[in-house]
């Protein structure tokens, strides 16, 4: 019988995971959104290390992963949310409109394994990070995802988000704007 357990990033091992993770997510995700060029250049298996590092070292938010057995399965990133720039997939950064959001909890990043979709492993890591995200006093918190991203706004819609209204352009080089709709829920 499989062994379903939850692990706090804290090591190179889990920043790895989480970072394949991520990548074969986008890979398998975005392909039709984001220009095949960016893809190719900047989505590597190794590419979120030294951001899952730093955010581990600097406390800005918590990595979370789910596995089976001895196999990561989906991974979470979730915390207070982000009020400045920073890089959200574009080595220019993002200017993500927060700040009425100050005080809020985030749902950073969240990616299931492309071969562990529909087995119901994002659902048990979403609750996870959300009651995680309730103990720590949060009362609201919210996620971005892609507006073309139809089974990920269905996803987030099941577990109680809703888009409010708001969105954010992603900028893609040479010449690609992706919209980021942002999905909120009380805690």
């Amino acid at each position: 019988m499989e062994q379903l357990h939850f692990v706090d990033a804290c090591t190179d091992e889990h920043f790895r995971a989480m970072s394949l993770i991520h990548a074969l997510g986008w890979r398998d995700t975005y392909v039709d959104a984001v220009p095949a060029e960016y893809m190719a250049r900047e989505i590597t298996d190794e590419r979120w290390v030294p951001f899952f590092r730093d955010d581990y070292r600097l406390k800005r938010c918590h990595g979370l992963l789910l596995y089976r057995d001895d196999t990561p399965v989906a991974c979470i990133n979730y915390g207070p949310a982000r009020t400045e720039n920073y890089n959200a997939g574009t080595k220019e950064g993002s200017d993500f409109p927060n700040a009425a959001y100050a005080g809020w909890g985030e749902l950073i990043s969240f990616y299931t394994h492309p071969d562990e979709r529909g087995k119901g492993y994002g659902g048990l890591l979403i609750e996870e990070a959300m009651n995680r995200l309730r103990q720590e006093g949060y009362k609201n918190c919210f996620v971005f995802v892609l507006r073309e991203n139809e089974k990920a706004r269905r996803f987030y819609a099941a577990h109680g988000f809703a888009w409010d209204g708001t969105h954010a352009d992603i900028p893609f080089p040479p010449d690609a704007i992706c919209v980021d709709l942002r999905y909120t829920r009380e805690l």
